[in-house]
């Protein structure tokens, strides 16, 4: 999980050096993209308030197609070897810019179509404005994957129950809540997740929340497997 730092500044500053070094295969995107499509490695647009990444940061990455509808419907369909290490994480992402206590309310529902087979995750990456911080919820995972860090037990927040990991990747610390069960839609209450950490633990102050990202982690599907994102909206006050 160590190369999952270079996602940030991927996330971060999508640098025109990076994109002219590029070289991915390319694969066909679904006839559904009706809006937006590309296969681009750093590829990304914004859709009615939500920006769309397709993200391919990791070493060994095959090919991969994000096409959109709109910032809450769209998907992926990702071909990338059983090689180990993560290859991408393509997302839609909700810029929100605010402190936690001046927060009133901070939520999200989600609906996904996800395959049986290969490795990924399916998760929320929040990040603090300046990235110190990394906060991922874990809705679904498949395959040999897992979280950076090491075990803090089981808590109940936002409507689920997560086990909670705590660790570093070097450039920032990363919080992970990995729900004890599958799941592939629902809502999420983030902000008492963002309290507890805070509150409770003390892991960190009053951070600002820059950024709200969903997408899937993929390490592996070979062959080709399709991701999609039927529905997702985040909320903020």
């Amino acid at each position: 999980m160590a190369l999952h730092t270079l996602r940030k500044v991927t996330m971060a500053v999508l640098a025109p050096a990076m994109a002219i070094g590029a070289t991915v295969s390319l694969a066909s995107a679904p006839a559904s993209a009706a809006v937006w499509n590309t296969c681009d490695q750093w590829g990304n647009t914004t859709l009615n308030g939500y920006t769309l990444y397709n993200n391919i940061w990791g070493s060994g990455a095959g090919s991969q197609c994000i096409w959109a509808n709109s910032g809450t419907n769209w998907g992926v369909n990702a071909n990338h070897p059983n090689t180990g290490g993560i290859k991408s994480y393509p997302n839609s992402k909700k810029v929100i810019n605010k402190s936690i206590t001046s927060l009133g309310s901070l939520s999200s529902n989600y609906n996904v179509s996800v395959p049986s087979s290969g490795a990924y995750n399916t998760s929320y990456d929040i990040w603090d404005t300046d990235y110190d911080y990394e906060i991922m919820l874990w809705v679904n995972k498949t395959g040999a994957v897992g979280p950076l860090g090491t075990s803090q037990g089981n808590v109940t927040l936002g409507g689920h129950t997560w086990t909670v990991y705590k660790g570093t990747n070097g450039a920032n610390e990363v919080f992970s809540f990995v729900r004890t069960s599958n799941s592939s839609s629902g809502s999420v209450n983030i902000l008492p997740i963002l309290k507890w950490i805070k509150d409770t633990k003390g892991w960190f102050g009053n951070e600002t929340i820059g950024d709200v990202q969903f997408g899937f982690e993929i390490t592996s599907s070979s062959g080709g497997l399709n991701f999609t994102t039927n529905n997702l909206t985040v909320s903020s006050s």
